[in-house]
């Protein structure tokens, strides 16, 4: 045998092993494995297959195969796989990729005993309890998803993951602080976590940290710029401090990553509102309903601005969206009909009952006498702070509470927000609107002219922040603070605010010029007989406004630059209060600029009543 035959005699013998060795099944998988990681789905199948025509129950081969499968959306093909070699090897990480399976197919009740098996096996790995604690989750189960996760993290302490789902789930349990620990922790182990700063940046604009909120969003957009979500973030932040002009384009980007993103669409349509682009506001609105046609919020705002205009013919018609909106008050559901204003109701029963905040109901009550006056018998059904002040109604069979319900028969019902409606009001068709509030008992009354003592001087109330709930009330409320700036004046000023917030308190403690007897304030006709006794009331957009009004008092009303649809736009007065002085802000949407003027008209009161005085 010549050199060159031995030579080439002896590569062939060490090449057979080395071939041998690469078509064998661990090798064929570990092949697939890089081929899937690589991006090379139909590579990895291929390997997969020649791995189970040498061994066809190779568990490591199908399971891949189902994860191929998987990765295509094909569920069905992967449950068959991932079925078949748990049948042989039910291996937890096998059990895991069933239950990720089950849950792409809306199957989370098998989803989660897949994941409860797995842990079973191998209970000390933190994966597979964060699965567990997905599966408790998608079934709302949350505080057992809690505890799950919580005990993932405890076993992985140093995983960012763990922490992010505490958070997120204690934020779909509605406690924010502790979320925002989680979140805080998830990003020290792992900073930068676009997930980690979106929630983060939503937490904390639910706690009203709409600066910190901002700064989170922007640092998610600088890692993840793309993310429509984080641009609508941005903006929202910005909305809430008053920067609607910033604002504006950053929900158009939302929108442009994501053409029906209607909850940017809806937020831009607000900041138009707000820099009084109400033309390209009703557009936007269009364009949701375009969008989405069965979503109640473009139906609904655009009502307000309808009115907002005095347009009531369409605004009233378009209020009527609220029973779809999501977030609607507490309404009753009685199998009665309801009355709409065109059924004669002589003869028969109809309650009318509160749908909406205290201050609409003290606005719309007018309408109640005006029922009683077509022949009807009617039920007042109201909220339990109304109930005192409102049992006296003219005109009304019983008043009964809201939260205690209604027990006697009747034949129809009506939303009291839904009066407006039955009765076609227009502009000029407004029901009177002072002094329409039943009589107050005398002795409450002169029990605070007795309290108040001698009335040489201008009694003035203040309110200054409403309900922090509402939607709107980082517009319609200031702080004591800004009210401050008129306190020097020579008047008595009264506080009429309940539960001022916490930077309130303190400065309702270091002012001297105010007088706070809110404690006594217990109900609404105890708050109306101490209003009885004031000269003028001052107060942001708030029931007591509302209240005060009702009664004929002289009220103030201070008004963000874009004001609740009930106020109307360019006007000082009210039709529906003729008592009432409107003190709008400006573009500057600054209420110490609006204090300023409510300080000259006080001045101006303060002289007057010190004028006869000087005559005598």
């Amino acid at each position: 045998m010549s050199r060159r035959e031995r030579r080439a005699a002896g590569q062939k013998s060490r090449t057979k092993p080395a071939i041998a060795e690469a078509y064998t099944p661990a090798a064929l998988f570990q092949s697939a494995t890089s081929h899937r990681q690589a991006g090379r789905p139909l590579d990895a199948q291929l390997c997969c297959q020649q791995a189970l025509s040498i061994d066809p129950v190779h568990a490591d081969s199908m399971h891949l195969l189902g994860q191929l499968s998987f990765d295509a959306g094909q569920y069905d093909h992967a449950l068959e796989w991932f079925t078949r070699v748990i049948r042989q090897d039910p291996r937890p990480e096998f059990l895991s990729s069933l239950g990720h399976t089950l849950q792409r197919q809306g199957r989370h009740d098998d989803a989660l005993k897949a994941f409860d098996k797995a842990v079973q096996l191998r209970p000390d790995n933190a994966d597979l309890w964060k699965d567990l604690g997905v599966g408790l989750a998608e079934l709302k189960r949350m505080d057992e998803a809690l505890l799950t996760f919580q005990h993932a993290l405890k076993l992985a302490p140093d995983q960012w993951d763990k922490a992010y789902r505490c958070g997120f789930v204690l934020r779909e349990m509605e406690r924010p602080e502790e979320a925002l620990s989680y979140f805080d922790l998830a990003d020290r182990l792992q900073p930068d976590q676009p997930a980690v700063l979106e929630l983060r940046g939503v937490v904390l604009h639910s706690l009203k940290r709409y600066e910190e909120a901002l700064a989170e969003n922007l640092r998610a957009y600088g890692h993840n710029p793309n993310n429509a979500a984080t641009c609508n973030n941005i903006g929202a932040a910005l909305q809430f401090l008053r920067r609607d002009e910033e604002a504006l384009p950053w929900f158009e980007r939302a929108i442009a990553l994501r053409p029906d993103f209607v909850v940017a669409m809806l937020n831009k349509a607000g900041s138009q509102l707000q820099t009084h682009r109400r033309r390209e506001a009703e557009a936007t609105y269009r364009q949701v309903q375009a969008l989405d046609p069965g979503n109640a919020e473009p139906d609904w705002n655009l009502s307000l601005l309808y009115m907002l205009q005095g347009n009531f013919e369409a605004g009233w018609a378009m209020r009527e969206a609220r029973w779809r909106k999501s977030n609607i008050g507490f309404y009753p559901k009685f199998s009665e009909p309801r009355w709409f204003g065109n059924a004669d109701i002589a003869g028969r029963t109809i309650v009318i009952c509160a749908d909406e905040g205290l201050g609409d109901t003290i606005q719309f009550v007018r309408y109640v006498p005006m029922v009683a006056a077509l022949g009807a018998r009617v039920i007042l059904v109201v909220d339990p702070p109304a109930h005192a002040l409102l049992s006296g109604m003219p005109g009304i069979a019983h008043c009964l509470r809201k939260d205690i319900g209604v027990s006697l028969p009747f034949d129809l019902h009506c939303p009291m927000s839904g009066l407006p409606l039955a009765f076609s009001t227009r502009l000029d068709t407004i029901p009177p609107g002072e002094a329409y509030l039943p009589p107050l008992p005398e002795h409450r009354i002169e029990a605070w002219r007795s309290r108040l003592g001698a009335h040489d001087k201008l009694r003035v109330g203040l309110v200054w922040s409403g309900n922090p709930i509402h939607s709107n009330d980082h517009n319609r409320s200031t702080s004591l603070q800004t009210f401050a700036r008129v306190l020097d004046l020579d008047a008595t000023f009264l506080t009429l605010q309940k539960d001022p917030r916490p930077e309130d308190r303190v400065t309702l403690q270091e002012q001297t010029g105010i007088v706070d007897l809110t404690a006594d304030l217990t109900d609404f006709v105890e708050t109306a007989a101490l209003l009885s006794c004031l000269d003028v009331i001052v107060t942001v957009d708030t029931s007591v406004a509302h209240l005060s009004a009702a009664l004929g008092r002289p009220t103030w009303i201070l008004l963000p630059y874009d004001p609740d649809y009930r106020w109307l736009l360019d006007r000082d007065d009210s039709p529906w209060y003729p008592t009432v002085r409107l003190f709008r802000q400006d573009k500057t949407r600054d209420y110490a600029t609006v204090l300023d003027r409510v300080r000259g008209e006080l001045q101006a009161l303060i002289s007057a009543k010190c004028q006869p005085e000087t005559n005598r």
